[in-house]
């Protein structure tokens, strides 16, 4: 089973991260380093939640428009919007328009505060469900036991499409585990950051 490839640069990155420069450009600075800004890990909620049945790589070209078209993700600003937003959104031919999705990123921003009135902050919730740290992957789950209980516990706060999968894929984006293969050359480097993450969180 493969879980590196050289980049164009001859560094071994993890399999899906060599071949597109978009692709090696968040592989090499975005994908598993640890996130601690509200606004940022409210946009990665919703950005995998409209993934879901497509193509990262097709978020990944539009999340300039989707910063645009949801107030660069700002909980506050994307809980007062309204019908007309709505209709709005549903003809920004830049993002996806899908009426489910658009909805759930309105009502997880309302949901999205009131995590902040309870936690603080949306890291400290969020960081709270990190699990314990291990080896490097010899593969890498599309769900495991943290993500469904964590899954679980923002749908009954009222979240929405945030699945098993999706809260996988969003702990893996945002450094809640590092699933960077061992051969990966960001791999030490991501556990630095999330070594420096531990100690502020803690």
């Amino acid at each position: 089973m493969m879980t590196v490839a050289s980049g164009s640069d001859g560094k071994m990155r993890c399999w899906w991260g060599p071949g597109d420069a978009d692709y090696e450009r968040y592989h090499d600075t975005e994908w598993g380093f640890p996130q601690g800004d509200d606004n940022r890990l409210f946009e990665k909620v919703c950005l995998e939640g409209f993934q879901a049945g497509l193509s990262w790589l097709t978020i990944l070209r539009k999340r300039d428009n989707f910063r645009a078209a949801f107030a660069d993700f700002d909980p506050q600003r994307v809980a007062n919007y309204g019908e007309d937003d709505v209709r709005r959104l549903l003809n920004d031919a830049g993002i996806i328009r899908h009426r489910g999705k658009i909805q759930a990123t309105i009502n997880n921003a309302a949901r999205a505060l009131e995590l902040q009135r309870e936690f603080g902050t949306l890291a400290s919730y969020f960081w709270n469900w990190e699990p314990e740290r291990g080896p490097a992957p010899t593969q890498i789950p599309a769900v495991t036991d943290v993500s469904t209980a964590l899954s679980k516990d923002l749908k009954k706060r009222g979240w929405k499409f945030v699945g098993p999968t999706t809260m996988y894929a969003f702990m893996q984006a945002t450094g809640l585990v590092n699933d960077h293969f061992g051969e990966c050359w960001v791999r030490d480097e991501v556990e630095a950051r999330r070594q420096i993450q531990m100690t502020d969180d803690r």
